[in-house]
């Protein structure tokens, strides 16, 4: 069984200079990774994290693989555990109890399918301590126990703050490890909606392509070719579903899941999702010149202030007895909206031209 990829606000006992070191970061190199330099890979796996950053900590004995001081030009191999320590311990990120309303799907003694609404950030980090999914689910399993029994809920994977849809969250080690490994083989099923700028010339099709953090701005990922050093394998299927003429709503199917895979793949193809403001869809991308076109665009956009893009469905084996199941959702209301308005568009712009 493997050990979680990623373990954080775990003190562990290192020395640095005869003081106690804290572990900051860790990831396990997975199976199949290709070599790369340490402060290339790290870089990568870090938003905000620069090379130059990296090779500095190296420097200073605060990167470590398989627990001994690593430089910066050390070449990763699958299976290596990568530590970055410092000599101050990490923000208390308690996962506090708030009473927070969310959708639950499905709930068992083992695990929770939570549809989550759209805005809600799915796990404290950076700036968002406090009113994410977990902390409402925190106080939803606790206040099912008794108090010597309090659970943490354990997150499985994750989607965008912005997406809405299916998430599966454990509630014991065993659930989280089990639906982890899931995963990690990717043979749970995953399908998506998405809402694209523009056609497409044939109903199906795939992208493939290595997703990592963009070189030039490190709060997006970008797209590199297949066996590249940078970036890790990436694959998106789709299907188109309808088409609109300037946008196209398309279901996805997820063979990995990358940090934005589908909003990186889609704006790789020049297709981006509509109203994608991180990845250039939250503008006129398609269409005509006209004025009220675009004052119809802009209404879009405010009826649905995020990327069109939710996860409908997910399937997995269940970790209490191996037996599939599977969980589909609704299209949340602001994206039904959209879809209305652009088939009353499309069916009167037919109408007057005749195309």
């Amino acid at each position: 069984m493997k050990e979680k990829e990623e373990e954080i606000e775990k003190e562990i006992s290192l020395l640095i200079d005869g003081e106690v070191a804290y572990e900051h970061f860790k990831h396990i190199v997975e199976e199949g990774q290709v070599t790369m330099r340490l402060d290339k890979f790290v870089s990568n796996q870090i938003a905000n994290m620069t090379r130059t950053k990296v090779q500095k900590m190296a420097d200073s004995d605060f990167v470590y693989v398989n627990d001994q001081p690593a430089k910066s030009s050390y070449k990763i191999k699958p299976n290596d555990v990568i530590r970055i320590v410092k000599d101050i311990p990490k923000r208390d990120n308690t996962l506090v109890a708030q009473d927070i309303p969310i959708n639950i799907v499905h709930e068992d003694d083992h695990l929770v399918i939570v549809n989550k609404e759209p805005g809600m950030v799915v796990h404290p980090s950076y700036g968002h301590f406090t009113g994410t999914m977990l902390n409402a689910l925190k106080f939803h399993i606790n206040k099912l126990a008794s108090c010597e029994d309090e659970t943490r809920p354990g997150l499985v994977h994750r989607i965008d703050k912005n997406t809405s849809g299916l998430l599966v969250v454990a509630k014991t080690e065993h659930a989280l490890v089990h639906l982890q490994k899931q995963f990690f083989d990717r043979i749970t099923f995953r399908r998506y909606r998405a809402l694209v700028w523009g056609d497409f010339d044939e109903d199906e099709g795939t992208i493939t392509g290595n997703i990592g953090r963009s070189i030039r701005n490190r709060k997006v990922m970008d797209v590199f070719p297949e066996g590249e050093e940078y970036g890790r394998h990436a694959v998106t299927h789709y299907t188109v579903l309808e088409r609109f003429g300037y946008i196209t709503l398309v279901e996805c199917r997820l063979e990995t899941g990358r940090t934005h895979q589908i909003r990186a793949h889609f704006k790789h193809i020049g297709h981006p999702l509509f109203n994608d403001d991180t990845y250039g869809g939250d503008r006129v991308l398609r269409g005509t010149t006209f004025s009220k076109y675009k004052q119809f665009v802009q209404n879009c956009f405010k009826a649905m202030p995020r990327h069109a893009l939710h996860a409908k469905s997910l399937g997995f084996n269940h970790p209490k007895d191996e037996k599939y199941t599977e969980f589909d959702s609704e299209l949340p209301a602001d994206f039904v909206d959209v879809l209305e308005r652009w088939r009353n568009y499309t069916t009167q712009r037919i109408m007057k031209t005749g195309e």
